[in-house]
Order: structure tokens, then C-alpha cells, then sequence
């Protein structure tokens, strides 16, 4: 089977799965804390020199350049954060808290401690301080008052070093945590974050600003080009299927009968 048809058939996986990443990008423009992904793409050479074989398994002798670019193929190596700082919103909500610089939240879920920049929280019927989700809210590791942040019924303020207040008394301290460059962060869906055990590190001298949120940092312009882009893309290599197709079916009617 001519190798043009698996170049194009790795080269339509690697858009679709592109096209879900820009999709996904889009869909969270207006999500709070929000970090898009970025796709790589890596030249996967099926056959290279004169002894190689072919993605069909067989050899394909007195190949040329020709016929190893042919089969040079087009994957998707995978995805990865773009931890560029989005723009801070000021909210007058209380209980909205933007991070200045690095840094993330620690998320105390179902599956264990998770990451966000997402500072739109809320006190939950119990009396903790949760995120939206109603996922509570991890204080600074390094005070007594580990875990999650009981919030007494009252005015609650929340200051620049994350000491949350009520009524003018201490309630409990906001934690804040931050990873060394390289350290692998994976996307859970939405805004939250999982990284490798024991990876997160303390902030010693968190900056927040009170009553605000970082917004998204996906660029809303730059993504619908590059959905569009990623959509005629796809387009033009089924289209590129459709026609290898269409010989196949011709040799296989016309010139198989000549045998």
C-alpha cells in the first residue's frame, strides 16, 4: 500500500487530536485561572535508506530521498502548559483572591492534593473555605493549623500574605505553593493541576491581591485562528484520504484484472 495514505492517516490523528486541544483552550477563554495547552509536534521517518522497511512491514528496495520524505509522518508528541500569567480582574468579592507572580493554591479532592490559580472560593454549609467545586481549600503547611480553613460566620477579609480574618481576628492562612522549572504538571480538566509527589514547594513570601482573579491566559483571537488553522488542516488530509482511496479502488478494478 502506497505510504502517502498512512502519512495522511497519522497526519489526520495528529490535527483531530490537536483540534480537541484548541477546542478545549476556547471553551475555558473566560475560566478563571485558567491555563491553556500548547501541542508539539514531532517527524516520525518510517523508512529511511535502501534496506528500510516500509509501514506495511515489507522492504522497500532502491528507495530514494524521494520515497523517504514520502514517508516521513507527521505525529502528535503531546501537550504541554503555557503557565504565562493571565491578567488580574478586580472583583469586590471578599472571597476572591488573584495571585501576583507565581505560585498555586493547593486543593485538597477526591484524588488527592491538586494545584490551581482559581482563587474564586466560598465558605462551604460546614463552615470551610472550598473552591467552587466545594473542594476545601489547604492552609500553610508550615502554621499548626494544617488542612483545610474553618471560616466563623462574620466579615471575612483575606490580605495580601493570605491570612484570612474575621471580624479583625485570625481565622487561618491561605496556603501557597510553587514548583521547581521542569517539573511536570498535568492537567485534571477545568483549572486544576497534578504534579509529582512531594514537588510543591512553599512560597515563603506569597503576593495576593484580595477582591481580585487572574483571568484565563488564553488569548481568545489567537486561539480561533488557530482552531481554524487546525480545522482546514484536517480537512485537507481527509480529503487527501478520499483520494488515495478512490486509486486504490481504480487499480484494484482495472489494473488487478490485467494479472
Amino acid at each position: 500500500m502506497d505510504s502517502g495514505l498512512y502519512a495522511a492517516c497519522a497526519g489526520l490523528r495528529a490535527q483531530s487530536q490537536a483540534l480537541e486541544v484548541a477546542a478545549q483552550n476556547l471553551a475555558n477563554v473566560n475560566t478563571a485561572g485558567f491555563r491553556g495547552q500548547k501541542t508539539t509536534f514531532q517527524s516520525l521517518v518510517a523508512l529511511s535508506g535502501a534496506g528500510a522497511t516500509g509501514p506495511n512491514g515489507r522492504g522497500r528496495p532502491g528507495s530514494s530521498a524521494l520515497n523517504s520524505a514520502a514517508n516521513n509522518f507527521g505525529v502528535l508528541e503531546g501537550t504541554h502548559l503555557d503557565l504565562t500569567a493571565g491578567n488580574l480582574v478586580t472583583t469586590g468579592n471578599p472571597l476572591d483572591v488573584g495571585i501576583e507572580g507565581s505560585g498555586f493554591f493547593a486543593i485538597q479532592t477526591a484524588e488527592g492534593t491538586r494545584y490551581t490559580r482559581n482563587g474564586s472560593f466560598q465558605v462551604s454549609s460546614s463552615g470551610q473555605l472550598v473552591t467552587a467545586a466545594g473542594d476545601p481549600v489547604l492552609s500553610n503547611p508550615a502554621l499548626k493549623e494544617k488542612g483545610a480553613i474553618n471560616v466563623p460566620a462574620g466579615a471575612v477579609s483575606i490580605a495580601s500574605d493570605g491570612t484570612l480574618s474575621v471580624n479583625g481576628a485570625v481565622a487561618g492562612t491561605i496556603g501557597l505553593v510553587d514548583f521547581a522549572s521542569g517539573t511536570a504538571l498535568a492537567s485534571e480538566g477545568g483549572t486544576l493541576l497534578s504534579a509529582p509527589e512531594g514537588s510543591a514547594q512553599l512560597v515563603s513570601q506569597p503576593a495576593l491581591r484580595p477582591r481580585a482573579l487572574e483571568s484565563s491566559n488564553v488569548n481568545s483571537i489567537s486561539s480561533v485562528v488557530t482552531l481554524i488553522g487546525v480545522q482546514r488542516q484536517a480537512e485537507m488530509l481527509q480529503r487527501c484520504m478520499s483520494l488515495f482511496d478512490s486509486e486504490f479502488n481504480h487499480i484494484a478494478s482495472t489494473e488487478l484484472a490485467k494479472v
